[in-house]
Parts: structure tokens; sequence; C-alpha cells
């Protein structure tokens, strides 16, 4: 994703995961998302719904794009991760700093969540 504009205060970028991510797949998304936050999202979503796994690596890089995100006054939410990829947070103890929400079904997920 390369839009080429700097839109600050954009209100909301979405960004869905199909694959693991993993250390082979981390530099990509790691990219892509970095171009997201060339816009300046307030909300900055990652969809992990279809993501099967993650690992340290990719761990790293979600606490890293919080931190960026964070620091220009916005936030990161990861929708719907699987039970497993949920476990995997849970066991490095980020789940307390990376806010996670369950899809919502029919419903604009930032209303439900706010």
């Amino acid at each position: 994703m390369h839009t080429g504009i700097d839109a600050p205060g954009t209100p909301l970028v979405e960004i869905m995961v199909t694959e693991e991510l993993d250390a082979r797949s981390e530099p990509r998304v790691r990219a892509l998302l970095e171009d997201a936050l060339t816009l300046h999202p307030e909300q900055l979503i990652v969809d992990l719904s279809d993501c099967p796994f993650i690992d340290a690596t990719a761990i790293g890089m979600l606490l890293d794009i919080h931190r960026q995100v964070w620091t220009s006054g916005g936030r990161l939410t990861l929708r719907a991760p699987s039970p497993r990829v949920r476990r995997t947070l849970q066991i490095a103890h980020v789940n307390h700093v990376l806010r996670m929400v369950p899809e919502v079904d029919g419903q604009d997920m930032m209303t439900k969540t706010q």
C-alpha cells in the first residue's frame, strides 16, 4: 500500500493480514504498516481474522507500530485474532498493551468499541 498522500488526521486505516505473521512476512507487513502511518491515522486497525499464526518477530513489530501510532496520538487495534493468535499474544504478555477486539457481525466496529 503506497498512497503517496500525507493526510494528517486520517480517521481510520484498516489493514487485513491473510497470512502467517512471522519472520519471513514481517518486513513486508512492516512496510505496509509504516506506509499506513504516513497517513497519521487516529485508528489503525489490523484485521487478524485470516491470520493463522504469529511469532515473536511479528509481536515485536506490532509493539513497535503500536508505539509509533500512540506517539502520534492514534490507536492501534487488532481485530478478530484467532484463538491461537490471541493465546500467543497472551503467552507473550502483550495482551494488555495491544488492544484486541472481536469481529463485530454486521456492525461498525468503531461504534461498538468506543
